[in-house]
């Protein structure tokens, strides 16, 4: 058959219609509803946030943002959806510290975090604090760390499971501190701190979110917070950098989407994203939960994850810590 130059451009024109009808439908994004999984039970931090940039990117944008809780396997379940999801803008992940940590807790995941998932924005930076009961002998960060080392193995540490924030906030400060604790595992945070505070178990790094009105009423005694320097809520408690330098050890959240989502779609919901945090409002109620604003480029906020999974891969991979 003789390949004219009507026949050209009939097969160069059919090609080019997807390219066209892609770039057409990211112009036109939301046109419906937006999907935002958390991969966390409702009434937690990562679901909390999750409904506040949804109300707003759905005020802003003028389409619906919804929230899906799919819990399990610390959020594992919940990424994996979003990586077979198309590329389209619709389906979202609520993303944050955990997703990178899982990249060295567990084996076999179907899917690499950091290759598979298109980072969008960041939204928040939140901190844990070291907690203790009013009795616990020691009163200062000092008195804290010398009375671990006196008591090798003997102080028991709550956390909300293997792996979870208040386990690897704990396990660095073992690591840097140079002491030992025995850790206590519970199927969550909220079992764990209500164990602290019935005098089971003595320690626990929490996430400040969490434990922050217990401090204020002071059920529960703040031993030391673990951002690189001291939190304004709290500015008579010390950071531990302050005696274990580089100590720091925080979480975050932010937006991802899966890989190839088209960068016109990604760079209006950065966009949208980092107004929602400049607004007062927003910032405030970030505050309230015990965390700062983290706004960022899509790419800024790539680098972040990249850096961010490399330090606690190191730290999991040195502690030899695997997911139950």
């Amino acid at each position: 058959m003789e390949f004219n130059r009507r026949t050209f451009f009939r097969v160069a024109g059919s090609a080019a219609v997807p390219i066209l009808s892609r770039s057409a439908r990211a112009q036109s994004y939301p046109s419906r509803p937006v999907h935002l999984i958390a991969g966390f039970p409702p009434g937690g931090a990562v679901d909390v946030i999750a409904r506040l940039i949804a109300q707003s990117l759905s005020q802003r944008l003028g389409a619906s943002f919804i929230v899906e809780n799919h819990p399990g396997a610390g959020s594992n379940l919940a990424a994996e959806e979003l990586v077979r999801s198309p590329p389209d803008g619709y389906t979202l992940l609520e993303c944050g510290s955990a997703n990178t940590w899982n990249t060295a807790l567990y084996d076999n995941l179907k899917f690499d975090f950091v290759r598979d998932v298109t980072p969008v924005a960041s939204i928040y930076r939140g901190i844990g604090v070291v907690v203790v009961r009013p009795s616990f002998p020691a009163k200062t960060l000092a008195e804290f760390i010398e009375y671990l080392k006196s008591n090798p193995g003997k102080l028991r540490m709550a956390s909300g499971g293997v792996g979870s924030s208040q386990h690897l906030y704990g396990k660095l400060f073992e690591i840097m501190a140079g002491v030992q604790m025995l850790h206590v595992p519970y199927r969550g945070g909220a079992p764990a701190l209500n164990d602290l505070l019935g005098g089971h178990v003595d320690i626990m790094f929490d996430t400040l979110i969490t434990s922050v009105a217990y401090i204020k009423s002071g059920e529960l005694r703040a031993v030391a917070v673990t951002s690189a320097a001291r939190w304004p809520a709290l500015p008579n408690v010390p950071a531990i950098a302050e005696l274990v330098p580089n100590y720091e050890a925080s979480g975050w959240q932010g937006i991802c989407a899966p890989r190839d989502t088209p960068v016109q779609i990604i760079d209006t919901l950065n966009k949208e994203i980092t107004a929602s945090l400049a607004d007062p409002t927003f910032s405030n109620r970030l505050s309230d939960l015990g965390g700062t604003v983290f706004a960022s480029s899509p790419a800024e906020f790539r680098k972040f994850i990249a850096d961010y999974t490399s330090k606690w891969g190191d730290v999991i991979r040195t502690a030899g810590i695997k997911a139950d």
